[in-house]
């Protein structure tokens, strides 16, 4: 019988206080595992405390920034001396500039990179000899349509998710053979708070430019939801994947398969 579920795992989900990382650490929570995140400050530790406990979830917080790499060591040794070893680490920490390339600086480039790659490969580095001694492991890297395309104003995200990409496919090469999985997520156009106002109706009722730019590229017409997230990362951390290793697999509505509608 094919398992899906984490019940006895250890997972540590990165900038799991909100959001999509929020909903993937439920998810993962709602099938067995024992989540833990990290936040860089205190108040969004406490707010991602309050949120889990609301939805009956013991969760532990911690104050840790992905991009810290003595921090990162030291907080997975607490996580394992006071949850236990970790199983599942889902790499979902990120952020995004949106600036002409030409107008951005080389101190702001520099800062979605150390983020939104140099942290995966950080968090990874100090979790992989836990996997490695327990002789399993899984690793979640939350990738981007932006591993695959470009688009204006996202120069530093996009090369930062494609580096992404073939970090998770490298990990694979590295470490499949110890029985340790890494594979990636790639969210498309996903409604969260920071996108509420892209999705505002304007004053005579008709959708926001880019709201209606985004469901005409996206097949099933509409854009993702939190929990569209859920299935792909519980399957991708449960022994039901145990023989895929460096896919990305993409939660996108079908914009990748998609050319666009004829003009």
């Amino acid at each position: 019988m094919v398992n899906f579920r984490l019940d006895g795992k250890v997972a540590l989900v990165t900038g799991g206080s909100y959001g999509i990382g929020y909903a993937i650490a439920k998810a993962l929570a709602k099938a067995g595992a024992t989540v833990a995140f990290n936040g860089r400050s205190r108040e969004n530790v406490q707010k991602g405390l309050e949120a889990f406990k609301a939805d009956g979830i013991n969760a532990h917080g911690y104050i840790c920034d992905v991009t810290d790499e003595a921090g990162i060591k030291s907080m997975v040794a607490e996580i394992e001396s006071e949850v236990g070893v970790i199983d599942i680490l889902v790499n979902n920490a990120g952020i995004i500039k949106r600036i002409p390339m030409h107008e951005m600086s080389v101190e702001e480039f520099r800062e979605v990179i150390d983020i939104d790659l140099n942290g995966p490969f950080i968090v990874s580095k100090a979790v992989i000899p836990g996997m490695l001694k327990k002789g399993h492991g899984k690793i979640i890297n939350i990738c981007s349509m932006m591993s695959e395309l470009g688009r204006e104003t996202v120069s530093a995200y996009a090369a930062a998710k494609g580096g992404l990409k073939m970090l998770t496919k490298n990990i694979c090469s590295e470490y499949g053979g110890h029985n340790i999985q890494c594979n990636g997520i790639g969210p498309g156009y996903i409604e969260t708070p920071q996108t509420a106002p892209l999705r505002e109706r304007q004053t005579d009722g008709s959708r926001h430019p880019f709201d209606a730019f985004i469901i005409s590229k996206t097949p099933a017409a509409r854009w993702g939801r939190t929990e569209d997230l859920e299935g792909p990362a519980v399957f991708l951390a449960s022994d039901a994947s145990n023989f895929v290793n460096g896919h990305i697999l993409y939660v996108d509505g079908g914009i990748l398969a998609y050319i666009g509608k004829q003009p």
